[in-house]
């Protein structure tokens, strides 16, 4: 039950959040066609309703009491100033000027309403809704510079483990740089084979699932660090199998569907050791003691809580 004096905090919350999407609908407007006419960020459309669903699964558990914010409010407010008026003192015209713009703008919204919630709810109760507040970054759209040097670095890391791949399988391959000379065709590690969006999204996954189903940091930390090697890993065996295909059963291999459309295959077989080492997590955090209390008073303990 939320105590009427926090209701109303709630209430007022909500109408800033109202005032403040209607005051940034115009790059709301512009960031939801953007999301819808690229690809790699069409998942940011989801995250606010993922956020907001992961505040009413905590609905129950969460104490509603405020408490005085201190300085956070201030440095939102500063970051969501700084990132609004940056576009302004930039010299516009450049080929990437208006994704850089909008991704600015999406940062600025995203930190008032975080200092509209952290203002009016107190810091205690969004230290409780941390995560779900802290997820909504994502709506911010990873600006191009950012996006070029993570495609490259997977281009390359992907490239290189595609060679130890080739090796391993005993494959006959020359190679230089991003480039495979296989006996019958020559194929090069494109930008589109970096695999960022599948990535990224396993990344975003991760992050979730560690979220909810694990309750220590560390283990939070190497389940979501796992993402980058795997998603690499699987970039690499993606291109040897296709490279294999292609020296086996003709170049025309390249052309087939396992090329062109085997992107989701791939990424669920990447989920496997993912959820394999979730559930091997979710397994060491099972209490294998428990203490219970004994009649005269004294604590003992039992393997196991009887059925």
């Amino acid at each position: 039950m939320i105590p009427s004096d926090f209701r109303s905090r709630l209430q007022r919350w909500f109408v800033f959040a109202a005032v403040l999407a209607a005051a940034f609908s115009v790059y709301l407007f512009e960031w939801a066609r953007f999301c819808l006419d690229e690809d790699l960020f069409s998942y940011a459309l989801i995250i606010p309703f993922v956020s907001a669903w992961l505040v009413w699964q905590m609905k129950s558990e969460l104490k509603y009491e405020f408490t005085a914010s201190g300085p956070a409010v201030l440095i939102l407010g500063v970051i969501g100033a700084i990132s609004f008026a940056a576009p302004l003192m930039t010299i516009s015209g450049s080929e990437d000027a208006a994704s850089i713009s909008l991704s600015l703008r999406m940062l600025s919204f995203v930190a008032l309403l975080a200092a509209g919630a952290v203002h009016l709810l107190g810091g205690q109760f969004i230290k409780q809704i941390l995560f779900p507040t802290a997820f909504l970054v994502f709506m911010v759209p990873i600006p191009p510079a950012w996006v070029a040097g993570i495609e490259t670095g997977l281009q390359h890391t992907s490239a290189d483990v595609s060679g130890w791949f080739f090796s391993l399988i005993g494959a006959s391959y020359l190679q230089s740089g991003l480039v495979f000379q296989l006996p019958n065709i020559t194929i090069e590690v494109a930008r589109e084979c970096s695999g960022i969006r599948s990535t990224l999204v396993l990344f975003i996954t991760s992050l979730i699932a560690g979220y909810l189903f694990l309750d220590k940091s560390w283990q939070r930390v190497v389940f979501c660090a796992l993402v980058i090697p795997l998603g690499i890993a699987r970039n690499g065996f993606r291109i040897v199998t296709i490279g294999w295909l292609c020296t086996e059963y003709g170049p025309e291999m390249i052309h087939s569907p396992i090329h062109h459309r085997g992107g989701p295959v791939f990424f669920a077989i990447s989920l496997i050791p993912l959820f394999l080492l979730l559930f091997l997590f979710r397994r060491m955090n099972r209490p294998g003691r428990v203490d219970r209390a004994s009649p005269d008073g004294k604590s003992v303990e039992a393997a196991g809580c009887p059925n």
